[in-house]
């Protein structure tokens, strides 16, 4: 081989090289980031278990006097992995359903839920609970990040035991 073939190769090998080990690298310290915070979340709903939220405004124990009625929120922000991203950008040239997001999306709402919990820890039951999604950047082709922001929001009930 001539000089000018090892060059393209190399050359080569530098440009498909360096975007795919990205991919490899962010596929397992993602995958490893999003095992740890699944555990993390299933621990934590382990604890908050008898702390009930429901979406519907008619779960009062009409039988019981209501000590306190307070508005609790929890907000997560999240971003997409590199990874994520490519599988997404993939997905979004043929359609369909993108699973890549889901989790982010699950982990995002469950972690949401959890920290609205954790402001009330003492109440017996969060009412009228909505969850709410946005978008806070979008990913161009000149760069950038693009987040989703969870908000889980209710109204905490305690009663006088």
């Amino acid at each position: 081989m001539d000089n000018d073939t090892i060059g393209t190769i190399i050359g080569l090998g530098i440009t498909i090289g360096i975007p795919l080990s990205m991919l490899f690298i962010t596929y397992f310290i993602g995958s490893t980031l999003e095992k740890n915070h699944y555990k993390s979340i299933l621990e934590r709903e382990k604890k908050f278990i008898n702390l009930p939220a429901v979406s519907g405004k008619n779960f009062i124990d009409p039988e019981k006097s209501v000590k306190s009625a307070n508005l609790v929120s929890g907000v997560t922000i999240v971003s997409i992995d590199y990874f994520k991203r490519f599988l997404g950008g993939l997905k979004n040239l043929v359609g369909g359903e993108v699973v890549a997001y889901e989790s982010v999306l699950d982990r995002a709402r469950r972690e949401s839920i959890l920290r609205m919990k954790e402001k009330s820890p003492n109440a017996d039951i969060i009412i009228n609970l909505k969850i709410e999604t946005s978008t806070i950047g979008k990913v161009t082709n000149k760069g950038g990040t693009g987040c989703s922001e969870v908000i889980a929001y209710g109204t905490a009930i305690t009663y006088d035991n």
